[in-house]
C-alpha cells in the first residue's frame, strides 16, 4: 500500500513539474510575438554576449524596402524578418563571381502555410522561376535561375518550432 502511495506522488510530481514548463514555454513565446520587429537582430544587448573571436561574422543584412524580410549573405532570396539566423548550422561559400550554401532558421509557431507562400511570392519577384513545390509535414520549394538553383526545405517539429532551411548552389540544367 505504501508502494503505491510513493507512486502515485511520483507520478503527480512529474505531471505538475511536466505542466508547469508548459506554461512557462507558451508564455515565454507570447512575450517574444509581441516584440517590435523593427530591431535588427545584430544589436547586440548588454545581456548577449560578444562572439567568439574564432566565429565567422554575423551575417550582413539588408532590410527590404517591403520591411517584410531580409536579404543574409544570397542576395536575392528574401527571408521573413521574424525568422532567427542560426549561425552554427548555416555555410556560404564565395567566389568574386558566385555565392553558393545553406542557410538555416528557425523560429517558434510560425505557420508554414504562410511561410510556403511567402517564399513562393518573393522568390518571383527576385527573378526565380519555380520548377516544383509541395506542402505537407515537411514542404520543398526548388527555384531555378540559369546559372543555379535553390530550394527551400520548411519543417516543424512536434513541438512547434519550424525550420526553413535555404540551399543555393550552382545549376548546369540546359533548358529548351
Amino acid at each position: 500500500m505504501r508502494r503505491l502511495a510513493c507512486r502515485e506522488k511520483w507520478v503527480l510530481g512529474f505531471l505538475f513539474v511536466f505542466l508547469l514548463g508548459v506554461i512557462v514555454i507558451g508564455c515565454s513565446n507570447t512575450v517574444k510575438r509581441d516584440e517590435p520587429v523593427s530591431s535588427p537582430p545584430s544589436q547586440a544587448t548588454s545581456a548577449t554576449p560578444a562572439p567568439a573571436p574564432s566565429s565567422p561574422p554575423p551575417p550582413p543584412e539588408t532590410t527590404s524596402s517591403r520591411s517584410v524580410g531580409k536579404y543574409y549573405y544570397i542576395d536575392d532570396v528574401l527571408i521573413p524578418t521574424d525568422l532567427e539566423y542560426d549561425q552554427k548550422k548555416s555555410y556560404v561559400y564565395e567566389t568574386p563571381q558566385f555565392k553558393a550554401g545553406a542557410l538555416y532558421f528557425t523560429k517558434w509557431r510560425v505557420d508554414m502555410n504562410s511561410l510556403f507562400d511567402f517564399f513562393l511570392v518573393h522568390m518571383e519577384r527576385d527573378g526565380w522561376k519555380m520548377v516544383t513545390n509541395y506542402r505537407g509535414k515537411e514542404s520543398h520549394l526548388t527555384f531555378y535561375k540559369p546559372d543555379r538553383a535553390c530550394t527551400i526545405r520548411i519543417t516543424e517539429s512536434w513541438m512547434g518550432k519550424v525550420t526553413v532551411e535555404v540551399r543555393v548552389g550552382p545549376a548546369d540544367v540546359k533548358r529548351k
